[in-house]
């Protein structure tokens, strides 16, 4: 298969972290998404959204959206949980993500990292929502190993995208202890450098 993705991309990562950890072969295919590489009608035909991740498969078929690619790619394997109910609460991570968590902490980042604007530039608003996802997620870790249980799942790969980048969004991850200690577990289950 072709993973079509920005290395600079969470979401994009999610999906290579996936295929590096259940040794999934693929070839990847960079792409930047700011020079319109996503605009092209060859590109727009196989993922009309015009978005990476997008995943090409031998048959032809395409997949978008990295935790719809994730939760396909990573079926009967070790990092989704055996247990209906348990899976269904890493599924609901996976929307969270999503709506509660990359909408602030991976905007905010892309305001910094690629827009050059400074913190004190950043709408208060999406800097308070990042927050109480960091908070929500700080509560829940305190009181359990991972997110859906007691071994890595496909919710901790997908929060570990962006947050383990957090502080690149101006984030300051000093008063959440959890979350930390999670980041660190997360990344070596992965086989990841530890972020600096």
């Amino acid at each position: 298969m072709k993973i079509y993705g920005d290395s600079n991309s969470g979401n994009c990562l999610k999906v290579k972290w996936v295929c590096d950890k259940l040794a999934l072969p693929y070839q990847w295919i960079e792409i930047d998404t700011r020079k319109g590489e996503t605009r092209t009608p060859q590109f727009l035909k196989m993922n009309g959204a015009g978005q990476v991740p997008t995943v090409a498969f031998d048959d032809g078929r395409a997949l978008a959206q990295s935790n719809a690619i994730i939760r396909y790619l990573a079926r009967d394997s070790v990092l989704i949980p055996r247990g209906a109910f348990a899976a269904a609460k890493m599924d609901e991570w996976l929307f969270w993500e999503q709506y509660s968590h990359e909408p602030y902490i991976a905007v905010c980042r892309f305001l910094i990292v690629y827009l050059g604007k400074d913190a004190s530039e950043l709408d208060p608003e999406k800097v308070k929502r990042g927050y109480a996802a960091l908070d929500r997620m700080e509560q829940h870790l305190s009181a359990t190993h991972f997110f859906a249980g007691d071994e890595v799942s496909l919710a901790d790969v997908s929060l570990l995208a962006y947050t383990r980048l957090a502080h690149e969004g101006g984030f300051d991850l000093r008063r959440h202890a959890s979350v930390r200690r999670w980041i660190g577990e997360v990344e070596a289950s992965l086989g990841l450098s530890p972020v600096r």
